[in-house]
């Protein structure tokens, strides 16, 4: 489980707290969810997605729902008078290093390829407070920082104590459930609440169940927290039979999540662009993927300011679709003239001029 620095919530906590804070810390928010994104991503590209289609389909799910709350937490930034703020060279992370957003402790994110080390850090990523134990993790208590869900109902008390005035009178800048699957259209308190608890749950799951809402396959799928689980103890988690259990019971008893290593590929740890040669062949292939990728970031900055159309957002998943036939094309055999390749998530716009 991660923390927070408590000054992450400065000016939430107010009585009655000005928009000025609650933009500042959604703008965090859509930091955070998208500081993981990359992360996820490295270890998805290294998976051989026939050998390893259960991992990797697992870890493209996650992937997902990461994109999806991005967008809630510009949704509930828009409805109050806020601009995220995406397209620019300090909103991507460091690669290794802390999550964005005053997180606390040890744990630095790393680009590496897909190990159950690595995996140990995605399920410490998206841990709640107490999870649910089924024979897998003991409940953590007297945690004296903040945790993420926790943040994020701090961001929903704040919000639930603007003035109705605070609201755009008509929805604005939204990107609603007509286009992604799962959001939600923020216009008032309400359902500004109901966009930040679905971060929430689909993360952590809930304190009675490990079941999101309005999973990437439209049904209740299970929580970030507990996908990931399945991955680790290499079995899918299911119902069980417990007549004396108070809540529903679950085990990873189902059937077996396959993780072959000769479907990993070796990529390199932390790679950036500065590791290979002007001119070389992997340094094109690098510039590449991080031009596009700057792009991506671009058009995901115009769709969640205003241009909330068909078009922007069918725009942004094509790049996105190049972005993954280029790291698939880079990863495969891991290396190009001898050379190991791995995409660096870096800032690079096609013109360099651009800050």
């Amino acid at each position: 489980m991660i923390t927070l620095h408590r000054s992450t919530l400065a000016g939430l906590h107010l009585d009655e707290p000005t928009p000025a804070s609650v933009h500042a810390a959604l703008q965090r928010a859509i930091e955070l969810e998208h500081a993981t994104i990359p992360v996820y991503l490295y270890a998805y590209f290294s998976l051989d997605p026939v050998v390893n289609a259960d991992a990797a389909a697992i870890i493209k799910s996650v992937v997902v729902e990461e994109m999806l709350h991005m967008v809630l937490a510009a949704n509930v930034l828009n409805a109050i008078g806020g601009a995220p703020a995406i397209s620019h060279r300090r909103f991507i992370p460091a690669y290794p290093g802390h999550l964005p957003g005053g997180v606390e402790g040890q744990l630095q994110l790393h680009l590496r390829p897909f190990s159950d080390d690595q995996l140990e850090a995605f399920i410490e990523i998206e841990e709640p407070r107490d999870p649910l134990d089924y024979d897998a993790h003991a409940a953590l208590v007297d945690v004296p920082s903040v945790t993420i869900g926790e943040f994020y109902a701090t961001i929903a008390t704040a919000i639930s104590r603007l003035a109705p005035s605070a609201f755009a009178p008509a929805p604005r800048h939204q990107v609603g459930p007509d286009l992604m699957f799962g959001s939600v259209t923020v216009v008032d308190a309400q359902s500004a609440i109901e966009a930040l608890e679905t971060i929430v749950e689909q993360g952590e799951g809930t304190s009675t169940s490990p079941q999101e809402i309005d999973g990437p396959n439209g049904v209740n799928d299970f929580a970030h927290f507990y996908r990931l689980s399945e991955l680790k103890h290499r079995r899918r988690l299911v119902r069980v039979a417990d007549p004396a259990a108070p809540l529903p019971a679950y085990a990873f008893a189902g059937d077996p999540v396959t993780v072959d290593p000769s479907g990993i590929i070796d990529l390199p740890a932390d790679p950036s662009s500065r590791d290979y040669p002007e001119g070389s062949p992997a340094r094109h292939q690098v510039d590449t993927f991080n031009e596009t990728y700057t792009v991506l970031l671009g058009q995901l900055h115009d769709l969640l300011n205003g241009h909330n159309d068909l078009a922007t957002f069918m725009s942004s998943l094509a790049t996105m679709s190049t972005l993954e036939d280029l790291a698939r094309a880079m990863v495969a055999g891991s290396e190009t003239a001898g050379v190991p390749v791995g995409p660096s998530f870096e800032y690079r716009p096609v013109n360099p001029g651009v800050a």
